[in-house]
């Protein structure tokens, strides 16, 4: 890197932090903090939901995917991820945004006290909090990689570097701030990624009929969309991981339908989302399909995509590309961050100290600084071990995407009333037989990827389903109430 480069970078931390002191100000209750008052426009809240979905490791794990299996990622990844999403904000994320204006809840686990018990509440957000500290500081070690690969500096330097940036910008600014650095890190990449597509698309030499001609020169697999060991069972598998986390299994995801302003803005949002998904990626990934052309046979495939920006952009454009792949893991890193905390302050602590409820608006809001503070340092210290878990890859796919489901079934089916038979005991079950899952593939290794990853999610949905319609339990007043309320077409409104 160069020093054109260094100070576009450092321009971009500039307005990470001008954006977090401007929400700091804007920032006056802990609803604020957590949900933007309910207020957040549909564009703003499709964009972000939809760059929340990335991170570095698009960009390490993911590219060398590419490299190694071509376009069979975006069938896998992107696609399923679009159209789960657009399932999910036609089913789903209107819920959300009714249940913060009929029942004022600021967390993602708040409301399954009312749908389901205590036990089942706690369960979920103890399992959901320390399944984010894997997720997160997978996503920081990723960045930190390409960080060393652009500059040199160390994997712990860029950790600790990443880390404290998003440290202080969340904690001080909340989701307002986290929101308008997801807009601010969309313009970053559209411009890095269209300038990165052109840059490779005039070195393949053949203008824009080098979009097609391109698979013609790599191996006739990298073409297909199903590639070993992407096979159309691991697609369906991730395409029901998907729904259940793009819909608000993964709760910084339904934050952003939590704060929309009505059921409608929700749906529109997740729509937004959905199209983005579909069309962005093609760009996004088409110089990480197109690796192999310039560099054969590395040894180390995460390094494919540093070594294009390294090899073709010219002084500054490096900067921009690095400054945008650092937005896209703050952006996550941030939001994680926020709605992990307001799980910790709205639904651990307060059953851990009661006094807590008793708190004021000052207080609450104090609390709400101190967890987002104390989850991030935590991701921080998981980031410098990622070694231990399997490297970048197996924290983000091996460990969070085969404990996402069991975790995020109750809370996702949950909203529906055709599931409202399945009470707190099915939610436990399904929990703790897709956890049983997981720790039975970790010590008895099979050698179906598909079911290594899908497995946990497949036997925690069985569970939750069948507990449900074979004991046919009456459905309690209250849980019938909410699902009527969530179920109703509002306007407008905010808490």
């Amino acid at each position: 890197m160069q020093l054109l480069d260094w100070l576009v970078l450092s321009l971009y931390f500039l307005m990470l932090l001008g954006i977090g002191l401007w929400a700091y100000f804007k920032v006056k209750s802990s609803a604020d903090f957590y949900t933007a008052g309910g207020k957040l426009p549909w564009w703003l809240s499709g964009i972000s939901h939809h760059v929340s979905g990335y991170s570095g490791a698009v960009f390490v794990a993911y590219a060398s995917i590419a490299y190694t299996h071509g376009f069979s990622l975006y069938v896998w990844w992107a696609f399923t991820v679009g159209l789960a999403t657009l399932l999910g904000g036609f089913l789903i994320a209107p819920r959300w945004s009714r249940l913060r204006i009929f029942s004022g809840i600021q967390s993602p686990t708040e409301y399954l006290l009312k749908r389901y018990n205590l036990q089942t509440q706690q369960l979920i957000a103890w399992s959901g909090a320390i399944i984010k500290v894997f997720d997160t500081g997978g996503k920081l070690a990723a960045i930190a990689v390409l960080l060393n690969v652009f500059s040199g500096t160390s994997i712990t330097f860029g950790i600790i570097l990443v880390g404290v940036i998003s440290l202080i910008y969340i904690t001080i600014g909340g989701l307002w701030a986290d929101v308008w650095n997801d807009f601010g890190q969309f313009m970053v990449q559209l411009l890095a990624g269209v300038t990165m597509f052109i840059m490779i698309l005039s070195k393949l030499g053949d203008g824009v009929n080098g979009i097609f001609t391109l698979w013609d020169r790599l191996p006739p697999e990298h073409s297909q969309f199903l590639n070993e060991p992407y096979t159309l069972g691991f697609v369906l598998i991730i395409l029901v991981i998907n729904f259940f986390s793009y819909s608000g299994g993964t709760w910084n995801l339904a934050t952003r339908f939590i704060s929309s302003d009505s059921g409608e803005t929700a749906k529109k949002a997740a729509i937004l989302s959905s199209v983005l998904y579909f069309i962005w990626p093609l760009v996004l990934f088409y110089p990480m399909f197109a690796s192999p052309l310039f560099f054969e046979n590395l040894a180390d495939p995460t390094l494919s995509y540093g070594m294009l920006v390294k090899e073709f952009l010219p002084s500054g454009l490096v900067g921009l590309v690095l400054a945008s792949l650092f937005a896209n893991t703050l952006s996550m890193t941030a939001s994680d961050s926020n709605t992990v905390s307001a799980v910790i302050s709205r639904d651990i602590l307060p059953v851990l100290y009661p006094k807590i409820k008793t708190y004021d608006d000052a207080q609450k809001l104090r609390l709400a600084r101190v967890t987002t503070f104390c989850f991030t340092v935590c991701t921080i210290i998981t980031a410098l071990n990622a070694s231990y878990f399997g490297g970048v890859f197996g924290l983000i796919v091996s460990w969070f995407a085969a404990l996402l489901g069991p975790i995020s079934i109750p809370m996702i089916l949950g909203l529906l009333p055709f599931f409202a038979k399945s009470d707190g005991r099915a939610a436990l079950i399904s929990i703790i037989g897709g956890l049983a899952t997981f720790i039975l593939f970790k010590i008895f290794p099979i050698d179906s990827f598909a079911l290594e990853i899908g497995g946990p999610t497949l036997v925690s949905l069985i569970l939750y389903i069948g507990w449900g319609f074979l004991v046919n339990r009456p459905v309690p007043e209250e849980v019938r109430s909410m699902h009527e309320q969530i179920g109703e077409t509002t306007k407008s409104t905010t808490l």
